[in-house]
Parts: structure tokens; C-alpha cells; sequence
């Protein structure tokens, strides 16, 4: 299994990007993926999930509204919308996989396979 995160790079406050998610080597339709985030001088922290089914979404607070999780069953990548940016939203992004579960997960531990991550920043 591998994933690969792609779309970061710099933007201005209140703007948005789009992260992509790609995976090879497993069905998106039978794992649920998250997005996960790490700051400088900071743990990583759950940003948000989506079931196999793509039926249950979660968010976590710090980004409820303003970011977007989204997948195509048809397509492969995995997409994470990011509107009305912050300079607090900058950290390295990445994107993580699980097999088994029904319901969207923000807990890093349950997850068993993690892209490079992407770098994310937000700055005038």
C-alpha cells in the first residue's frame, strides 16, 4: 500500500487549496481515509475522515466548515478541500489509510498506512 499527498504549497490567508490523496496497492472502496496535520513544535492532530462507504464524515472542530473531505469511487484520489485559510492551518498535511472500519476515524493510532505528507503553509 502506498499514498502519496499532493496540492500543498503557500497561500495567503483567507484563500484556499485543494490536497489530493492518491493510493496504489489497495480499494479505496474498502478503507477509510483520513487527513491528519502536524505544526512545528506540534503533535499531529486528526483533520478529518471518511468512511469506505464515503457515507460517514468527520471533522474535527478546528476545521468543521471550512474544510471539505470528498473521494470519487471511480477515481482514486482522496480530496481535501481547504477554504478561508489561516496562518495557524500551516503544518506538513497527510493523508493515512485503514482497512476494515465503517465509520470515519480522526484516532492516529487505528490507522497503518501514511503518505510523506505535504507541506501546507499559510502566510501573507
Amino acid at each position: 500500500v502506498k499514498l502519496v499527498e499532493s496540492g500543498g504549497g503557500l497561500v495567503q490567508p483567507g484563500g484556499s487549496m485543494r490536497l489530493s490523496c492518491a493510493a496504489s496497492g489497495l480499494t479505496l472502496d474498502y478503507y477509510v481515509i483520513g487527513w491528519f496535520r502536524q505544526a512545528p513544535g506540534k503533535g499531529r492532530e486528526g483533520v478529518s475522515s471518511i468512511s469506505s462507504s464515503g457515507g460517514n464524515i468527520v471533522y474535527a472542530d478546528s476545521t468543521e466548515g471550512r474544510f471539505t473531505i470528498s473521494k470519487d469511487h471511480a477515481k482514486n484520489p482522496v480530496y481535501l478541500q481547504m477554504d478561508s485559510l489561516k496562518p495557524e492551518d500551516t503544518a506538513v498535511y497527510y493523508c493515512a489509510a485503514v482497512e476494515g472500519f465503517l465509520y470515519g476515524t480522526l484516532r492516529e493510532y487505528e490507522y497503518d498506512n501514511w503518505g510523506p505528507g505535504t507541506q501546507v503553509t499559510v502566510s501573507s
